[in-house]
């Protein structure tokens, strides 16, 4: 795990997800959460479900940021949220998705709705960084500097 403040309580956990080898996804990601004022957990590519879980749980982050390059973010993801959604502690933590989700790289209207029932926030599409960055800014989780 990366943080980018030693001494500092992250503000956003970001982790690939189960199945996502990638790693300049992350480290982007990384970059853009620290250059709008976040304190970053990097769980990093290809972690369990139960480590991030876990780390939610310790970590306490305001916000969870899930990413996927590899177009299997769709069936991480919703396992992945179910994971998270069905601890109790954290049923009111704010979790996004983004990325290439599935692998024919089409936005699906369906799979969007799944996603935000199963208990994601907000689902972003491969290229709506500048959405991400507006809803990052807008969080309260932010690190006064």
């Amino acid at each position: 795990m990366n943080f980018s403040h030693v001494g500092a309580a992250p503000s956003v956990l970001l982790t690939g997800t189960s199945s996502d080898a990638h790693t300049w996804n992350l480290v982007y990601l990384q970059l853009v959460l620290e250059e709008i004022g976040h304190t970053v957990a990097n769980l990093g590519p290809c972690p369990p479900d139960e480590l991030v879980v876990r780390s939610c749980l310790d970590l306490r982050p305001g916000l969870v940021v899930v990413s996927s390059v590899n177009g299997h973010g769709f069936n991480d993801g919703l396992r992945l949220i179910r994971a998270l959604r069905a601890d109790p502690e954290l049923a009111g933590t704010t979790v996004v998705i983004g990325g290439k989700l599935v692998t024919d790289g089409l936005r699906n209207v369906g799979m969007v709705r799944r996603l935000t029932a199963a208990g994601y926030d907000r689902v972003f599409d491969d290229g709506e960084l500048a959405d991400f960055r507006a809803m990052a800014a807008r969080s309260p989780y932010r690190a006064v500097s």
